[in-house]
C-alpha cells in the first residue's frame, strides 16, 4: 500500500454468479484526495465504492482501508471510519431531522443526547439547513433531504466519505444545492470518492477522475487531462456522448 494511500485496491475481482462485475481492479486513493468515478450504467462504479465499506463483498484480491485489510476482523472498525451518501436518502420517515442525525452517534459513538444534538445542529448548519432540524423528511424537498443525509454521515466524523450518485434521484433545480454543499466539503480535507455523471462537478472538484467500463478501470487522470485529452478511445466515446447533452 503506497505510503499516502488511505484506500488501496490490489487485483480485486467481483462476480455476481457468472457476471464479472469488477475485473482486476488496482487503485490507490490518497488521504484527502477527491476522486470522481464515472462511466456508463453497469460499468461497476457503484460496486467498486460499495466494496470500500463492505456493502459488497469482493471475491479475490486485497482491499486495504485506513491501514487495515477489509475482512471480517476489521469490518466494523472500517465502517466506523467510512461514511456513505446514497442515491436515495434512506432517512427514517417517522423521525425528525435531528433524531435522524443523532441516532448513530448515540448508539455507536455512545454520545449523550446533548452531545449528539450539539454535533447534529453543527453539521446541519454546515449544509445550510439548520432551521429544518425539527421537521420530518416528508416536509423537505429532495435536495434538502440529501443534505440531511450528508450531515448524518458527517456526524460519525468519518475519515472517508463515499457518494453513490447523490444527485441522480433529484429534480434538476435541486441538484445545484447538493453539489454546492459537496464542493464546500471538498475543501475541508476529507477523503471523498464520488460516483457521479455530473461532469462539471468533476472538473471543478476532483483531483483525479476514474473512467470505468465493463468492470474495468479504463483510464485515470486529472480532470483537465481526462476531459480535454483522453488517451483511450472508449473514454473519448463516452465523453462525446455525455457532454453532447
Amino acid at each position: 500500500m503506497p505510503e499516502d494511500a488511505i484506500i488501496s485496491f490490489k487485483q480485486v475481482d467481483k462476480w455476481y454468479g457468472d457476471f464479472h462485475a469488477l475485473k482486476n481492479i488496482n487503485l490507490s486513493i490518497d488521504r484527502g484526495e477527491r476522486l470522481v468515478i464515472c462511466g456508463p450504467s453497469g460499468s461497476g462504479k457503484s460496486t467498486l465504492i460499495r466494496c470500500i465499506n463492505g456493502l459488497e463483498k469482493f471475491n479475490t484480491g486485497q482491499l486495504v482501508v485506513s491501514g487495515q485489510s477489509l475482512d471480517k476482523k476489521h469490518l466494523k472498525t472500517i465502517r466506523g471510519n467510512v461514511g456513505m451518501v446514497f442515491q436515495h436518502f434512506n432517512l427514517f420517515p417517522h423521525m425528525t431531522v435531528l433524531d435522524n442525525l443523532t441516532l448513530a452517534p448515540r448508539r455507536t459513538l455512545k454520545m449523550s443526547k446533548a452531545e449528539a444534538e450539539t454535533l447534529a445542529r453543527e453539521y446541519l448548519e454546515r449544509v445550510h439547513i439548520g432551521h429544518q432540524a425539527d421537521k420530518y423528511p416528508a416536509q423537505l424537498s429532495g435536495g434538502q433531504q440529501q443534505r440531511v443525509a450528508i450531515a448524518r454521515s458527517l456526524c460519525m466524523k468519518p475519515d472517508i466519505l463515499l457518494f453513490d450518485e447523490p444527485t441522480s434521484a433529484l429534480d434538476p433545480e435541486m441538484i445545484r444545492e447538493v453539489l454546492d454543499v459537496m464542493k464546500e466539503l471538498a475543501n475541508e480535507g476529507i477523503t471523498m470518492v464520488c460516483v457521479t455523471h455530473e461532469m462539471g462537478f468533476a472538473r471543478q472538484v476532483a483531483d483525479r477522475v476514474v473512467f470505468m467500463d465493463e468492470g474495468e478501470i479504463v483510464e485515470i487522470a486529472p480532470p483537465s487531462e481526462l476531459f480535454d485529452t483522453p488517451k483511450q478511445q472508449r473514454t473519448k466515446q463516452f465523453l462525446e456522448q455525455i457532454l453532447s447533452y
